[in-house]
């Protein structure tokens, strides 16, 4: 396994690619060889010349790289597995749990499926980890988001006709995306206020400079992925008093909950938004996963009778997809690196090794996903 394919993204909306013309150059001298389908870079910034010039082959569609491809890389899954041969080697992201279907339908055409959102998360698979890399920039991007949509502005100012009060923004969910926002919001002077299930954050968000709202929600903790643990339905209620408060004094709230592999908890309800003022942001990050915010809709924006709207925060790493490129194709190289046998010239997939266990979904054997 040697020939690599990346493919141009088809999904709608999507404008990231997998592999940058930089990381081509850390490929190609290894021995791989690289062939790139026409424009996948383009929206990210990145033409075909200069694929070509990292010394990659520019060809015209999928059905000529899937005959050339060993190995095929893309963002997205595609729609289905139609054309790719069998054996090949198929990485993308690849929602394991909500699409059974698709997965049983590469391994029965006799694919070696890779999902990278099960990359294990050990010190090892960090420099692989894509939910870490695009989560980082999608939380940095929901406070940019929320500062051009908010009617005020974040940070205090001192003007001729009195003082402006900053914006007070409240992050739910202290992850990497909640950890982002954070420090982004309080880069443009907001005062900002955060909550999570896991006590052991509390300094994380002190350290950035926020305030950790304290919930006593009994026995939490998080999972050996370092997830928060799902709540009880009695804690998610308890925590949802104990933020209603906080949510009411806030000029904006995002959301960033979500449990691996699970429906995302329902955090912020409509009567907690009732309380909210006009023209506050509720931004739910989750929303792909079900939504941590009651009413979110990930294709539009929704507008309360009170006047507070919603803003569907999926995938906003999109938005800035030349760092997103370049962040996930550093992930997608730093995985073939350090699977490649030098000595054989070869990406060796060693169904022994703990990282491709955890992520090697299909294998031409159908799966078994409780």
């Amino acid at each position: 396994m040697k020939n690599i394919f990346l493919c141009k993204e088809t999904a709608l909306g999507e404008t990231r690619v997998a592999l940058v013309p930089a990381d081509v150059k850390i490929l190609a001298p290894l021995g791989y060889a690289i062939a790139v389908q026409r424009g996948a870079g383009l929206k990210a910034g990145y033409a075909d010349n200069e694929y070509a010039g990292a010394g990659a082959e520019i060809l015209q569609n999928t059905a000529e790289g899937y005959k050339f491809a060993d190995i095929v890389v893309r963002v997205i899954k595609p729609d289905d597995a139609a054309g790719i041969r069998k054996n090949t080697l198929h990485i993308s992201s690849f929602d394991v749990f909500n699409e059974k279907a698709a997965v049983e339908e590469f391994a029965a055409a006799g694919i070696n499926l890779i999902s990278l959102e099960m990359m294990p998360r050990t010190t090892l698979a960090q420099k692989m980890d894509i939910q870490s890399s695009q989560a980082s920039l999608a939380g940095y991007y929901a406070v940019l988001l929320a500062a051009t949509r908010l009617p005020k502005i974040f940070p205090m100012m001192m003007t001729p006709s009195g003082t402006i009060s900053p914006a007070r923004v409240f992050i739910i969910g202290v992850g990497v995306e909640g950890l982002q926002a954070i420090a982004t919001a309080k880069r443009l002077g907001a005062r900002v206020e955060a909550f999570d299930t896991r006590p052991v954050v509390e300094e994380q968000v002190k350290s950035l400079g926020a305030k950790f709202v304290k919930i006593d929600l009994g026995e939490t903790g998080e999972t050996q992925q370092g997830y928060a643990k799902e709540l009880t339905p009695q804690q998610i209620e308890i925590q949802r008093q104990g933020q209603a408060k906080v949510c009411a004094q806030s000029d904006v709230v995002i959301t960033t909950a979500k449990v691996f592999g699970r429906k995302a908890p329902l955090l912020v309800t409509k009567d907690m938004m009732k309380q909210m003022k006009p023209g506050s942001l509720v931004i739910d990050m989750a929303v792909k996963t079900g939504g941590n915010v009651e009413g979110s809709n990930p294709d539009k924006d929704v507008v309360l009778d009170n006047g507070v709207t919603i803003l569907g925060g999926d995938s906003l790493e999109r938005f800035i997809p030349k760092d997103a490129s370049n962040m996930f194709s550093g992930n997608i190289t730093a995985f073939l690196t350090h699977f490649w046998d030098a000595e054989n010239k070869t990406f060796n997939l060693d169904t022994s090794d703990e990282i491709i266990k955890s992520c090697l979904i299909a294998s031409g054997v159908k799966p078994e996903m409780e």
